[in-house]
């Protein structure tokens, strides 16, 4: 067996086993009412987009949102920092994944120029004070940072410059970010210094090997939760009445021509 189709196979098994899981686990929130919210956080190109999708993919598309919020209107500018993400938290029984966060304004946006320095310090201030609102009211926050070497990060870029099917990841803020990786680290570790807490802990993970960091997260993730040992409900079909019947639809509707 070649090699890459080694290392899939035993990235495969391990994932389903991790999605099954997940599917358990939001059968726990929406049993137990729960609010569960994860924040994914890293450098451009670290994997957050992809493991989200990996964490999704086989759930109830009804109890869970992915919240990745665009740049802010001009209307968003004037209101209480905090205002627009907090009209994405979790209900009760949901997960919410976030694609980056509010912690834009302690990396993302001193990196660029895109706040003030009162604007920065006033964040970093605030914050274990906003999240502890959150865990007080029994929202369970985890923060993840995915980390990535800067060589493994170009590698990413170029081949995202190469094919036209990823070239929409490249944003203007990616190719400018690409000349800050140093200052974006220094950011980053002054942000988890200051809103590291018991309740809302910063976790990293390395994502230079993507599935690996991946079967990581979420395999961590499922460990924060206190998840009961109870298998999935296991559903009887009733036996149809009659035959199988073919699907006759009206002649009005105009049937899509079959191309393969």
């Amino acid at each position: 067996m070649p090699k890459q189709d080694k290392q899939d196979k035993h990235y495969r098994k391990p994932m389903e086993e991790l999605q099954l899981e997940l599917v358990r686990l939001q059968h726990f929130l929406e049993s137990s009412g729960k609010r569960l919210l994860v924040i994914f956080e890293g450098r451009d190109a670290a994997g957050k987009g992809g493991t989200i999708k990996h964490i999704t993919e086989m759930l109830d598309t009804r109890s869970y949102r992915i919240v990745a919020l665009g740049k802010p209107s001009e209307e968003e500018t004037t209101q209480w920092y905090f205002q627009r993400y907090v009209a994405h938290l979790p209900s009760a029984g949901e997960f919410a994944l976030f694609d980056r966060s509010w912690y834009n304004r302690a990396v993302v946006e001193p990196a660029m120029g895109f706040c003030s320095t009162a604007q920065y310090k006033a964040f970093l201030d605030s914050v274990p004070a906003f999240e502890k609102l959150l865990t007080d009211d029994g929202i369970i926050l985890l923060k993840y940072w995915l980390a990535v070497d800067q060589a493994e990060q170009e590698e990413r870029f170029s081949e995202r410059a190469n094919n036209p099917l990823k070239r929409w990841k490249l944003s203007p803020v990616d190719m400018a970010a690409r000349q800050k990786y140093a200052e974006i680290g220094k950011l980053r570790d002054t942000m988890i210094r200051r809103t590291h807490s018991k309740t809302a802990p910063w976790f990293v993970v390395d994502f230079n090997d993507q599935k690996r960091g991946r079967i990581n997260l979420i395999r961590h993730l499922l460990q924060q939760l206190p998840l009961q040992d109870q298998p999935i409900a296991k559903v009887k079909l009733p036996v149809l009445k009659g035959k199988p019947q073919l699907e006759h639809v009206t002649h009005k509707a105009l049937w899509v021509p079959d191309t393969l």
